[in-house]
């Protein structure tokens, strides 16, 4: 029986008229928005409050040197917003990747790159590999992109904001381009980053809600994350640290935890199975049995 071919992933993958084409960003100009909005928005955001200060000075005093240094911030402010906002737009402009096009359809002999503002033709002799990255956290995805490495350089096309692509089946997509650029042999690849910067101990995890993941009282939290490996960390909380030095607190490293959570998961589910199959095992043994009569 002749195995079935993956098709392509829906909204991220199309035929044109010159082949097959990835979409990774659907619109330039919503993508220009957010870069603006962003470089925009953060030096605001920080400059706000101390804008804000100045100016209640300045206007509560009468100071002309108050009223000299709020109009020099809030000067500096402006131009930071500008630079920041030009830079922006320029790495958008220059570097996102809009959409890759695999030329011809059937067997491409070649990869456009689309830019913004530009195209570049490749080869597929020079494509060495194409690697999918999926960024999880705590078992939800962060990111993914997809990166072409050329003989001269590496390309990254991330998604952009609610892009189809962003929410495409890793393996799915994967197991599409292995599809179309397998017969030109180039190897593609699927990897999963896993999240472990976790801020200690802010982020980490106490245990009450280690026990509530993992399922069991939180007196035996201790003991199966010794078992599992699962780092803890011990200190002394801010709202207990002036009163009452000597009083410390538990937390675990999450992302650990969250594998740890998925190993139990997955054992329990075991148990379960071997549990159903010996219940049925003596009503087979029973049906099995040739018949006295």
């Amino acid at each position: 029986m002749e195995t079935p071919h993956p098709g392509p992933p829906a909204d991220v993958a199309a035929p044109v008229s010159a082949g097959w084409r990835l979409l990774v960003v659907p619109s330039r100009t919503r993508e220009l928005a957010v870069a603006l909005g962003s470089s925009i928005m953060v030096p605001s955001a920080i400059a706000a409050p101390l804008l804000l200060v100045a100016l209640v000075v300045a206007v509560i005093s009468g100071s002309a040197f108050m009223w000299g240094f709020f109009w020099v911030l809030l000067v500096l402010t402006v131009v930071t917003v500008v630079l920041l906002a030009a830079a922006m737009v320029f790495v958008t402009l220059s570097t996102r990747v809009r959409w890759v096009e695999l030329q011809p359809l059937g067997t491409p002999a070649q990869v456009v790159i689309a830019r913004f503002l530009r195209s570049s033709p490749l080869a597929m002799a020079d494509l060495r590999r194409v690697v999918v990255i999926e960024r999880l956290s705590l078992g939800q995805r962060q990111s993914i992109k997809v990166v072409l490495h050329t003989r001269g350089e590496t390309v990254e096309c991330e998604p952009g904001m609610s892009a189809p692509l962003s929410r495409v089946d890793a393996q799915a997509l994967t197991d599409w381009l292995t599809e179309q650029l397998g017969p030109v042999q180039v190897v593609v690849e699927r990897r999963t980053e896993v999240r472990r910067d976790f801020v200690r101990p802010d982020e980490w995890w106490t245990p009450s809600r280690t026990a509530e993941l993992w399922q069991v009282p939180v007196d035996e939290v201790a003991g199966i994350a010794a078992q599992h490996g699962v780092e803890a960390y011990g200190y002394t909380p801010r709202a207990h640290a002036l009163y009452s030095p000597g009083t410390s607190a538990i937390v675990y490293d999450p992302g650990r935890a969250y594998e740890v959570a998925e190993e139990l998961r997955a054992a329990r589910a075991r148990g379960r199975a071997r549990a159903a199959n010996r219940r049925a095992a003596p009503g087979r043994a029973e049906n099995d049995a040739p018949d006295p009569h």
